[in-house]
């Protein structure tokens, strides 16, 4: 199958090197000349060094050429640049190709998810688009770990044909149709994971970090049901999961950011130093919107937007959530 890979970071590099293994013909499609000559050259992912590029995989800086063929169209930018990628993107992309999004994040302001956000852009029908979400690393899929992730789209057909063609026997993808619950997860987890780097920075404990996991996924999951999805979904992979692997993991770009934080460093300077992006800190923005709009109770997303956008202390924070009116406890 001919696959397209728009934006070759570390896991849109990781995906397409793993297609590449599964058969299929891959171009790889990323904005930065000096980088792709030297990948070629090298052979060599120049984010993740363990990431070996095939010679059978194509890369290339020309959208038109990249998107021509394409059967599958996997969207592996970052979701800040998603809705204009798309835009550039839309008269080269086939009619009946199928839009796979990586990217995860809510959309400041017009508070879509990046399925939504690639539908208006492109105008491209909601049945066409999968979102592949779950705990994936991009450092240990480019090593051969067992990963699994769950393909979610509104129409359960398109969802299994993207199951079917990514998945391995080191790749394992399940099918889900609640796209929404799916894409809410995987993006929100995001702000928790900068929480619980927060934690680490201090210096907190495993009681510390397991009780806001805790209640970082009631939030996640209070929200997204206020919003239509399926409270079972965030207890899932895109859910549970990828919020376990973010929130504990080295490889997380979000938990850094929380640790640098909390070991008082500025959000600026630390963002300045990452060649990767911490999804979660716009994210974290648009969670603040949306507990707004939908009148839910969110108090780790919002001391969270304190710390990152008002100069709040991180330790003043964490007093105020444990000193908080006591309740009973609920899932969601």
């Amino acid at each position: 199958m001919n696959i397209t890979v728009l934006g070759f970071g570390s896991w849109g590099g990781t995906v397409a090197q793993h297609l590449v293994k599964l058969g299929h013909d891959v171009i790889g499609w990323h904005p930065f000349p000096d980088e792709v000559e030297e990948m070629q050259k090298t052979l060599q992912h120049n984010l993740i060094p363990q990431l070996q590029i095939s010679k059978e995989l194509q890369l290339t800086t020309d959208l038109q050429s990249a998107l021509k063929k394409a059967e599958i169209v996997v969207v592996a930018t970052p979701s800040h640049v998603v809705r204009s990628i798309i835009g550039e993107s839309t008269e080269f992309i086939k009619d009946d190709a199928i839009i796979v999004n990586l990217a995860k994040g809510v959309e400041n302001d017009s508070l879509q998810t990046m399925s939504q956000v690639i539908a208006e852009a492109g105008k491209i029908k909601a049945d066409r688009i999968v979102t592949l979400y779950g705990p994936s690393h991009a450092e240990e899929v480019a090593l051969g770990m067992p990963t699994t992730l769950v393909s979610a789209s509104s129409k359960m057909k398109t969802a299994k044909v993207v199951q079917q063609e990514f998945s391995s026997e080191v790749l394992r993808i399940y099918s889900n149709k609640d796209i929404l619950g799916v894409e809410l997860a995987g993006s929100l987890k995001n702000v928790i994971a900068i929480a619980a780097g927060i934690c680490d920075g201090i210096g907190y404990g495993d009681n510390t970090k397991a009780a806001l996991i805790t209640r970082g996924l009631t939030e996640m999951t209070r929200l997204g049901v206020e919003m239509g999805a399926k409270p079972e979904t965030f207890f899932g992979l895109s859910g549970i999961g990828d919020l376990m692997a973010t929130c504990l993991s080295k490889h997380s770009r979000n938990r850094y950011v929380g640790e640098e934080l909390g070991k008082g460093r500025k959000l600026e300077e630390i963002l300045d130093e990452m060649k990767m992006v911490a999804e979660g800190v716009k994210t974290a923005k648009s969670v603040v919107q949306l507990r707004d709009k939908y009148k839910v109770p969110m108090p780790i997303a919002s001391a969270m937007e304190n710390v990152l956008f008002h100069g709040a202390d991180p330790k003043d924070k964490v007093k105020e959530l444990m000193t908080r009116d006591l309740k009973i406890e609920k899932a969601y």
